[in-house]
């Protein structure tokens, strides 16, 4: 990132502080988990790098406060996924819409394979990691027990979670249903960065039509994070699967 003289700014999940580059002129600052699911990389498990991008504040010379902003203030996010194969899903913001690229070995080259991917409207799937259930608020144990009761169509929904945010994100995009990391009473504020995993992952998910909010309801691209390392509960997947959990979160 350094010497391609864009980046003035790095916040690596790697780094406790903040990395300025200085010498160069670079306009934007980047925010990025290198290896995401780095615990499963013995088992063979797909994992990935996640980024998102700021374009740093005008007259900045590279500070803290470039970002320390909201989400919605991101200029690109995106991840690429290391498994079977490599894709990359990119978007550069709501409204652009989100285009997943699939790494040529033969070229050496990341070409397009799905522009313009869309999440679906609903899907009876559910992401998430139940051993921590005991320790959920209240609203999280019911609204995941009620996904295990029949709906209407006589089946309850299915349950899919690998353990890698990269690749339980890459499948819920693809094929829909609903991901949660929420807090609980071991993890207070959560265990996923705001940064470079909740607010890329997020900005993905709404460009390409779903929704992404906290344990408490809000719009994860509507907070402004306090600390480079902040973290949060998180929920995101097709939008009727969001909304479903949100009848929970206001009662």
């Amino acid at each position: 990132m350094k010497g391609s003289g864009n980046v003035k700014v790095l916040v690596s999940e790697e780094q406790e502080d903040l990395i300025i580059f200085d010498g160069n002129h670079g306009s934007y600052a980047v925010c990025c988990d290198p290896i995401d699911g780095s615990s499963n990389l013995d088992a063979g498990v797909a994992v990935g790098t996640i980024f998102g991008v700021y374009k740093i504040q005008p007259g900045s010379v590279g500070s803290i406060k470039d970002v320390l902003r909201e989400g919605n203030e991101m200029v690109v996010a995106g991840y690429t996924m290391y498994g079977a194969s490599a894709h990359l899903m990119l978007t550069t913001g709501r409204g652009h819409g989100v285009n997943s690229f699939t790494l040529d070995t033969h070229l050496g080259e990341f070409i397009l394979t799905v522009p313009n991917l869309k999440i679906p409207k609903s899907r009876a799937i559910y992401s998430v990691n139940e051993g921590n259930s005991y320790y959920w608020a209240k609203e999280a144990q019911d609204y995941i027990a009620s996904l295990k009761k029949p709906q209407a169509n006589g089946k309850p929904y299915t349950a899919r979670y690998i353990g890698s945010m990269v690749a339980d994100i890459h499948r819920t995009l693809l094929y829909g249903g609903i991901f949660g990391y929420p807090a609980d009473s071991k993890s207070k504020t959560g265990k996923l960065r705001v940064l470079y995993e909740c607010f890329p992952m997020a900005l993905l998910m709404e460009a390409a039509g779903g929704k992404a909010v906290n344990d408490k309801g809000e719009r994860i691209l509507d907070l402004t994070p306090k600390k480079i390392h902040e973290r949060s509960g998180i929920w995101m997947g097709s939008e009727d699967e969001v909304n479903k959990l949100l009848t929970f979160i206001k009662k």
